[in-house]
């Protein structure tokens, strides 16, 4: 094991010379290692190759370890690229396994995925029968795994344009002192960016940009601009007019570099300094004046304009985003290939699956009930065959129903809120097991199939309570107009949380949510009234006053207690840079999320609260959630007779001046007893002696 990586560790130090990028399947989204079980199992990769690096001359590595149990040379492992086979042969005898494949040109599909395949074969005993369910057939695909990919150092920018440039930008700058249009076209980029699953979106005001980040996205008015970035843009937009223009350029860069060198059989680190060769990108989105700007920003929401431009620069004469209404207009019915799923022909014995994966989000509303409903295609099976399908929902068994010679099946079941999540993970199986005597020539006898266009699930009815909890977002803003609001000393601070949340209004099946954006000052009676709300301000914003309605009142000290033992879990006087977030019905029933942030770390504080609201929670009914800035998280239920929350303001000066003092009172009050008890000790004692006398 120490030479294998030991290798690697000289393979990656090795092709950075040859402008080799190494991205592991970790580093790609993979976290955990990926399990493949079964006697006849298989599981799938794709990735997005970013247009700047050529797949001649790439390589992809694959590590895997097997079950300790395997005959290893009876299991045979097969790889596939795309549809094409590129390797099958047996286990060996290693414990973490190695297998690499060179890539061409025609591995990557039209629109820049990779796909891999792996298949097994695997035996553990002589009998294949007794083979089926046993829970040692097992082989995993290391996260360590990687894909070596080869960057043109005589031509960066081949094949590189507007279109494909943000699948490797990494950051998002606005100017200093940012209008709204400047938060507005931060928010859209920050979501456009992740939309290409890009992780750990940086966001910088332009001069606290670090040297080191090349390679990003610049929002600002042309007049904004400084002058040496403006003069990057031979591109002029006249009033009315948007821009977006990408600036290529290539810069010498001096950095230390450590190579592994063999020194009597040992590899040992040695450094040395290098120059190299790097390319920058700067997309700008500008315009050249306020309207013209926002043609730009509202191209960015518009997946098909950007998706189509193949220069280097866009002028946006016109630009809009209506979605008109269908007939399906409450998206309460989703075929399964609405949400993503595929038709997957399953063949063999044993447990054959296909997964879909579902949001609450994707629903117009929250759904109370769900049903789940799977049409689909079968061989039909001989007397003495055994055949079930089974539904699971999040690894939990939802229903199981026997096949039959009919080779049709329509299976439904119906879920409660309480069985799905706001993230859920569908899974359909079919189990055969042929007939005890005929086992062993029926390995390929059963095969079936999903119809994903007939397959749907159906939201039975709304999820609707008296108080909006973080279960029910961001979906709750899903009908009627929101509008975006920041306190204005805050707003610079704001931007990166607003990217979270635009991201979060229109990720689903049918993104059309285009909020609007206003500060914190400049809103009336009637917009509280008319419109949902997300609000990002500062503890003393007086719109905090306008919310009669909200759980907490996050402009008067408060404390939190845990109320299994009463201790204090947050006081909003703590100087710790926290994020709190709250959602609540407004003054018309229409869906409001207040944020706020404190502590020196506003930015931090406020995006790690846009953050921890959208992940899969726990519970049905949070409506308040407090977050520290190393992500951190308490979850609160908080209405009018909750017991767990205590204003600090509403005590007395003498009863706050005593929870203050009490200890150093008593404390003293005990010197004082104790004085006395000394003093009228020697006193008795005096006149003890002169009585004696």
């Amino acid at each position: 094991m120490k030479r294998l990586f030991t290798l690697l560790a000289f393979i990656f130090i090795s092709t950075v010379t040859f402008a080799q990028t190494i991205l592991s399947f970790k580093a790609m989204g993979h976290d955990e290692d990926e399990p493949i079980f079964g006697m006849s199992g298989a599981t799938s990769f794709y990735f997005k190759i970013a247009p700047q690096y050529r797949i001649d001359g790439s390589k992809l590595v694959i590590y895997y370890e097997p079950s300790q149990a395997l005959i290893r040379d009876k299991s045979y492992i097969n790889l596939f690229i795309g549809n094409r086979p590129v390797y099958s042969g047996k286990l060996t005898k290693d414990s973490i396994q190695r297998l690499s494949i060179n890539l061409t040109k025609a591995d990557i599909s039209t629109d820049h995925y990779l796909k891999i395949q792996v298949k097994t074969l695997l035996t553990i005993t002589d009998d294949q029968c007794r083979d089926l369910d046993n829970p040692a057939m097992w082989l995993k695909i290391k996260n360590s795994s990687y894909i070596s990919l080869m960057r043109s150092n005589s031509n960066f920018f081949e094949n590189i344009n507007i279109s494909n440039c943000f699948d490797s930008k990494r950051a998002v700058v606005y100017p200093k002192n940012p209008t709204l249009h400047d938060l507005k076209a931060v928010a859209w980029a920050y979501s456009r960016l992740k939309k290409t699953q890009t992780k750990n979106i940086a966001v910088y005001e332009l001069d606290q940009l670090p040297d080191s980040i090349r390679n990003y996205i610049l929002v600002g008015k042309a007049s904004s601009l400084p002058a040496d970035k403006r003069a990057l843009v031979k591109v002029t937009p006249q009033n009315n007019q948007g821009l977006f223009y990408l600036h290529k350029s290539v810069s010498t860069v001096t950095d230390t570099v450590t190579r592994m060198i063999d020194v009597s059989g040992r590899f040992v680190p040695v450094r040395s300094v290098s120059q190299d060769v790097v390319p920058n990108e700067i997309l700008f989105v500008s315009g050249g004046d306020d309207a013209g700007y926002e043609k730009a920003i509202t191209a960015l929401g518009n997946m098909n304009i950007l998706n189509s431009t193949f220069g280097d620069y866009l002028l946006v004469n016109k630009a809009q985003n209506e979605f008109f209404k269908t007939i399906d207009e409450n998206r309460s019915k989703l075929t399964l290939k609405q949400i993503g799923g595929v038709s997957d022909f399953l063949s063999g014995i044993g447990s054959l699956k296909s997964a879909f994966n579902f949001k609450n989000s994707d629903f117009s509303f929250t759904p109370k009930e769900v049903e789940i409903r799977f049409i689909a295609n079968y061989s039909a099976l001989n007397p003495g065959d055994r055949g079930f399908f089974n539904i699971y929902l999040n690894g939990l068994l939802l229903s199981s129903e026997k096949l039959d010679a009919s080779g049709k099946l329509n299976a439904s079941v119906t879920i409660n809120r309480y069985q799905h999540h706001k993230y859920n993970t569908l899974e359909a199986e079919f189990r055969f097991y042929p007939n005890n005597g005929n086992c062993k020539n029926s390995f390929t006898n059963f095969f079936a199939e999903v119809d994903v266009d007939k397959s749907y699930l159906e939201s039975k009815n709304p999820f609707i309570t008296s108080d909006l909890s973080f279960y029910q977002y961001p979906e709750a803003f899903n009908s009627g107009t929101t509008r975006i609001v920041v306190s204005k000393k805050y707003a610079k601070y704001a931007a990166g949380a607003m990217g979270e949340i635009i991201y979060e209004l229109n990720n689903n099946i049918n993104a059309n949510n285009f909020p609007e954006f206003m500060y914190s000052d400049e809103v009336t009676a009637a917009d509280l009234k008319k419109n949902n709300l997300i609000a990002l301000l500062s503890k003393d914003d007086k719109l905090l006053n306008q919310f009669p309605d909200a759980p907490i009142k996050f402009n008067r000290d408060f404390r939190l207690y845990n109320t299994d033992n009463n201790t204090v879990v947050y006081s909003l006087s703590d100087t710790t840079s926290n994020g709190l977030a709250q959602i609540f019905y407004g003054r018309s029933n229409n869906a409001t999320l207040v944020l706020t942030a404190t502590g020196k770390h506003l930015a931090d504080a406020f995006l790690s609260a846009s953050k921890s609201i959208t992940e899969q929670l726990s519970t049905l009914s949070s409506n308040v959630c407090v977050s520290d800035v190393s992500a951190n998280k308490y979850l609160f239920n908080i209405n009018k007779s909750s017991d767990n929350l205590q204003y600090v303001d509403t005590k007395s000066s003498l009863t706050r001046f005593w929870d203050s003092y009490n200890l150093y009172i008593l404390l003293a009050i005990l010197v004082l007893i104790l004085l006395s008890f000394l003093y009228i000790r020697s006193r008795v004692q005096k006149s003890q002696e002169l009585f004696n006398d």
